[in-house]
C-alpha cells in the first residue's frame, strides 16, 4: 500500500493551549474590532446627513435668487403734506 498523500488530521503535533495573555488580547482585539465597527458606522451616517444637507443647501440657494435692487424713484417724499 501506498504512503497518503496528504497526512492524517490526528497525527500532527497537538495545538498548545491558550494562555491567559492570549485570552486577553483575543478580547481586547475583538472589542476594538467592534468600537471600529460602530464608529465607521456612524462617521458613515454623519457624513450622508452632511452631504445631504450641502445639497439642501445649494438647491435652496439656487431656488432663492437674490433679487435686483429696486431703483430710487426720481422724486423723493419730503415728508411735508
Amino acid at each position: 500500500m501506498s504512503k497518503p498523500s496528504q497526512p492524517l488530521p490526528f497525527s500532527g503535533a497537538k495545538p498548545r493551549a491558550e494562555t491567559a495573555m492570549d485570552k486577553t488580547t483575543r478580547a481586547a482585539n475583538e472589542i476594538i474590532e467592534e468600537q471600529n465597527a460602530t464608529k465607521d458606522r456612524k462617521t458613515a451616517q454623519l457624513r450622508e446627513a452632511r452631504l445631504e444637507r450641502d445639497a439642501q443647501v445649494k438647491r435652496d440657494a439656487a431656488a432663492s435668487k437674490p433679487k435686483a435692487p429696486r431703483k430710487a424713484s426720481a422724486t423723493k417724499s419730503t415728508g411735508k403734506a
